[in-house]
């Protein structure tokens, strides 16, 4: 028999059992859309980080800490990151001089950053404000929501999270640029030190820190980043560093910040590198290593982020799986009811010259066109649930102000490879029932009532 021959026999075998073909394709549908689907949401998620990573630039951009410094908590432990020893030299201004002027190096940004509480008309915040030039807030990094950066020569504007807009009770991100907050510092009371209140202070009932009131004007509201050690950006608030120096604050971001010496507290506790070319971070990074610093790049982590996605994507696989397996069943029980309820033709197709691998192709390209047709249907659906998905998500999103994101990606080879995958598993679950039929003894089916 021809090829042609076996298509078209297994078409109309299968032709004749519509309903039992019908659900047993619905169940190899289910089970490819749900696979699609789930991986789809993976590789989506998967491009939306290193998109934006790539977009923000942050593969040119190495994070130095100071003496003591470095990222704290459970996720900068599992990225390998350390704190600096003490025995490191300060991280002041000579020393920043010294890191710009190593080749690959564009630009060092120090790490200002005071607390401060920040208020609206109805509503107030404690936060830290962090000193970001011009320059920086201008280069991409920042993506705004509504206004844009400010300038050298604009001394009381600030840049502002959208996070912490709507913790202050302004949900209209446009409304808000122009409008003023106050910036109260945390400074020292110097009356506190006076010998009549330092035993008020000892007790606890006076405390030798005051708060000084400075007024600020919107200029940009901010999507807030969310990445702490990869990022230059480590706060919610941004003002110019020309604006900074002009305030009476006190630099206390820990509390080991109490017990640091006068050259310490001179120094700064981070600075953030941006280099000309990410080719340079290997070296400039062993160079500034050589110093006594710790680093972080987030290049460098590339491997273990990439690592945490292929076993995400390995799980939403193996619950994709289950549907399917269960798909594969349903196919082992149609071919073996179709070998069963075409018994005694297959003994007379045998009869007539018919080869056992005549039979076994028949029977193969049955389970194979199910699972052609299960596959493609499947892709179909799952692209479909996924906008659908997509679409409900960042409706409800939208109302907290999260801008419109692609959850799902959809390349070319995951669409060919379900599609593969879903006659794979047809073929293999249409094994056994064609090997029977093809050892079918045609004596004994011909006698078959």
């Amino acid at each position: 028999m021809r090829i042609s021959d076996h298509v078209r026999q297994s078409l109309a075998n299968l032709w004749k059992k519509k309903l039992r073909t019908f659900l047993t394709t619905a169940g190899v549908v289910i089970g490819i859309a749900a696979l699609f689907s789930m991986l789809a949401f993976g590789k989506g998620m998967q491009k939306n980080v290193t998109d934006r990573f790539t977009r923000m630039d942050l593969f040119r951009y190495v994070a130095v800490f100071g003496p003591s410094e470095g990222p704290r908590g459970p996720r900068a432990r599992r990225f390998g990151a350390t704190r600096t020893p003490q025995t490191a030299p300060p991280l002041d201004d000579q020393r920043l001089a010294e890191i710009a002027e190593l080749p690959g190096v564009e630009a060092v940004f120090p790490e200002v950053r005071f607390p401060a509480v920040i208020r609206s008309e109805d509503n107030e915040r404690f936060t830290l404000v962090q000193a970001i030039s011009a320059e920086l807030v201008a280069s991409g990094l920042v993506t705004f929501r509504a206004g844009g950066p400010y300038t050298h020569d604009d001394p009381n504007a600030m840049i502002i999270s959208d996070s912490l807009l709507r913790n202050l009770g302004l949900t209209d991100a446009g409304a808000a640029v122009g409008q003023p907050l106050t910036v109260a510092a945390l400074t020292v009371d110097a009356a506190a030190f006076n010998p009549l209140n330092i035993a008020a202070a000892l007790t606890g009932d006076a405390m030798p820190f005051a708060q000084k009131e400075y007024t600020f004007t919107i200029a940009g509201v901010a999507q807030r980043m969310g990445i702490g050690m990869g990022s230059p950006f480590r706060s919610d608030v941004f003002i110019s560093p020309q604006a900074a120096e002009q305030m009476d604050t006190v630099a206390l971001t820990h509390i080991s910040d109490l017990f640091k010496s006068s050259d310490q507290l001179k120094s700064y506790p981070a600075a953030g590198i941006r280099l000309t070319s990410a080719d340079r971070l290997a070296e400039v990074k062993a160079v500034v290593e050589k110093w006594g610093y710790r680093t972080f790049a987030l290049a460098d982590e590339m491997d273990e982020i990439e690592t945490a996605f292929i076993l995400m994507d390995m799980f939403l696989a193996a619950i994709g799986m289950i549907a399917l397996l269960v798909a594969s069943l349903g196919i082992v029980n149609t071919m073996v009811m179709a070998t069963l309820e075409r018994y005694r033709e297959i003994g007379i197709m045998k009869a007539v010259g018919a080869r056992n691998s005549d039979v076994r192709m028949i029977f193969f390209f049955e389970s194979g066109a199910i699972g052609l047709l299960g596959g493609l249907l499947g892709v179909a659906c799952g692209w479909v649930a996924s906008l659908v998905i997509n679409r409900i998500v960042n409706y409800y999103l939208a109302a907290k102000g999260v801008p419109y994101t692609e959850y799902f990606s959809f390349p070319l080879w995951l669409l060919i490879a379900s599609i593969a995958f879903a006659v794979a598993i047809s073929l293999a679950a249409g094994l056994y029932p064609a090997i029977r039929a093809a050892n079918t003894d045609p004596i004994k089916a011909l006698r078959h009532d």
